[in-house]
Parts: C-alpha cells; structure tokens; sequence
C-alpha cells in the first residue's frame, strides 16, 4: 500500500524558514510553497518556525476532515484515490471491525464516493461508522453480481440513508435471474451458504427491482461493453473468455421449468479507476474469470493495469489455472494484488510466494491510497 512519501517530500522541500532568527525572538514568516509566497503565515520562536498543520496541508492543496469528537485530522489530496474494505471474510489486525461473508468496498476520488458490492447483511454500515466514514454522502452504488454476499447490505443501506441523489449501477438483467441463482454441493460440506449435507442452495438475492424503485432508487443499467459513471471511474461487463476457461459447474441458474444450467454470470461487471500510476482494478467474485476480466479490461482501455484488488474465485482452481495467473500478472507488471474474499488459500499462498512484494491479504479495515 502506498503511503504519502511525495506529500512528505514536499513538505520538507517548500517551506521557507526564517534561518536568521535571534534566539528567544518570536517572529512571524511568510511561508512559500514552490517558490510562490501564500497567506499562511509561519511563528518562528528560537529559530523554529512553525504552522498549523490544517492550514498548512490545505496550502498544500489537500482535503482536510476535522473530526472534533476524536481530534483527529484526515488529510487526503485532491487527486488522491482511496479504496477502503468496508467488509470482507476477514479482519484481519482490524479487531475493532466485524467480518462478514462476501465483499464490500467504498472508492472515494476527488468527486464521488462509490460504494462497489455490499456484503452479506450490512455489517459494511456499521464497519463504516466505526472507521469514521460517512456513507450518508456516497453518489454511486455498482453490483457486481447477483450473489446474496454481494448484495445483502443494500436494502439496509437505503432504508438508512435514503435515495435521493444516488444512482444504482448494475448490468442490463441483473433482476432476471436474480432468484434462481443456485449452489450445488455434489459432497456434502458446511459453507456459509450450505448445511453440511448434499444438495442444491439458493445463492441469490431476497429482492428485486420493485423493492428499490419503492424506496425511490435512480437505476442504470449497464447496456455495453462499458461505461464512465464519474471522473477516472469505469464499469466494464460483457467479458471477453478465453476460449479454454470453463464455468464452474457448481453455480447454477434454476430455470422456470425447474432444471438447472451452469450460470453464465453474464450480469457480472467489474470497475476500473484511473490513477496516475495505472488503472486499479476492482473484481467482488470474479465468476467470469480474473485473467478474463483483467485482459478485457486492459484491452478495452489500452491502460497500464498497475493494481488488482478483490475476490479471484480461484478456491477451486487447480495449480495450473492460478500459475498461469501469476504469470500474467507479471506480463503485464502488476504492481499491487490485494486477495480478499474467494481468491482461496491456495492462490494466496502462490501468490505470495512468487509475487511477495506485490501481494497483500485485503481485508476488513483495508485501506489502499494512489497519489
């Protein structure tokens, strides 16, 4: 994760200090900033010159938050994008914070807060608060897919905040099949989503498109290949698969007539930020395939992919199927992998074993930033 070196850099290198101070005089300075003189003013006692930190990092040209109840400072730059993990199977260091099956992101860029999936039942609200995030203000939702651990969070999010002035984004059909998405477990294993015996599990969501055109909810839905919803923020759906990568066989789509067939997951969307370093991928399950979604979108954009974050779904994969993940990530110098979700242990051992200072375990809590 990156850290704000070059924010420290500047500000070693732009302040102007009134060396010639007699010692024990109290002076005040004219502080410049790359060569131009501000209204900041610096107080020089005993040779130090000092400044307020609020009034010196807006000088600087970042955004401050000043939380009084804490008296805590949050400081990021205008052109700074940050993705925190608002909820995720695990919490790693972040004791504080409840894990909860599934994936829940929020992408906060100069302009908008993007809430990306929702987890299992709205633990995200409550991880939110406790991380000092204001969720009131977020413009934006994107689904990935129609899966409960996705999606579970979002009826209790708008009956806490409301709709007015957010928008949904998700995938021409995503409602059409929305209540026959299936598991089948051929053994008989204890899953958050099965019991332990053999058998088929609905894996959907518990609401459709009527209950959030209720509550007032602006739908959009995704009807190419992609689409810009904000500044240096893109959804990407529609795939392009590998002629050798193959569905699994254990998630399902129940017809009308009661049969089964491997899910397509054609509602699945990925997003991709801009930054200045590359795009950063966000994938919530990645069912299509992650080597899939990360060529398409590379592809697509004709940009450098510098970052992937999320659930890779190689849980099941076999050691060929992840190398040749790894390999990929390499060709196309991918320099941040953050594994979180269905990414699996196996993967993640792989990966961090052949790509250990790429890779980090992202979990509930996480909190990854470009400059």
């Amino acid at each position: 994760m990156k850290h704000k070196r070059q924010a420290a850099a500047v500000l070693a290198c732009t302040l102007a200090l009134g060396l010639g101070a007699t010692a024990g005089a109290r002076s005040m300075y004219p502080i410049f900033i790359n060569g131009e003189e501000t209204e900041l003013a610096g107080n020089t006692v005993n040779g130090v010159t000092t400044i307020g930190l609020r009034a010196l990092a807006e000088g600087l040209g970042f955004q401050v938050e000043f939380d009084q109840e804490s008296s805590t400072i949050r400081i990021t730059r205008e052109d700074e994008v940050k993705i925190t993990t608002l909820a995720e199977n695990n919490n790693g260091s972040n004791e504080a914070l409840e894990k909860e099956f599934g994936f829940s992101a929020i992408i906060e860029t100069s302009n908008d807060k993007i809430i990306f999936d929702t987890a299992k039942a709205g633990q995200f609200l409550k991880n939110a608060q406790a991380m000092k995030i204001d969720l009131a203000d977020c413009n934006k939702m994107v689904l990935s897919h129609t899966h409960y651990d996705h999606c579970g969070g979002v009826i209790p999010y708008f009956d806490t905040y409301g709709a007015e002035g957010k928008t949904l984004f998700v995938k021409k059909g995503f409602f059409d099949k929305a209540d026959g998405k299936y598991y089948y477990d051929s053994v008989g294993q204890k899953f958050d989503f099965t019991d332990g015996t053999k058998g088929y599990f609905p894996v959907g969501i518990n609401f459709d498109e009527q209950d959030l055109l209720d509550r007032g909810v602006a739908i959009e839905y995704l009807d190419t290949s992609s689409v810009k919803i904000a500044d240096g923020v893109t959804v990407y759906g529609s795939f392009d698969k590998d002629p050798s990568f193959q569905l699994a066989p254990n998630m399902l789509e129940k017809g009308e007539d009661g049969t089964y067939e491997v899910d397509d997951f054609d509602e699945e969307v990925a997003v991709a930020v801009e930054t200045s370093k590359g795009l950063v991928i966000l994938s919530g399950c990645s069912h299509s395939g992650i080597l899939n979604i990360v060529n398409t979108i590379q592809e697509r954009s004709g940009e450098k992919v510098y970052a992937v974050i999320g659930g890779f779904h190689l849980l099941d994969a076999d050691e060929a199927t992840i190398q040749e993940t790894i390999d990929r990530f390499k060709e196309l110098g991918v320099q941040q992998i953050g594994l979180s979700h269905c990414t699996g242990p196996k993967a993640t051992a792989m990966f961090q074993e052949q790509m250990p200072e790429q890779t980090f375990l992202n979990t509930t809590g996480s909190v990854y930033t470009v400059e």
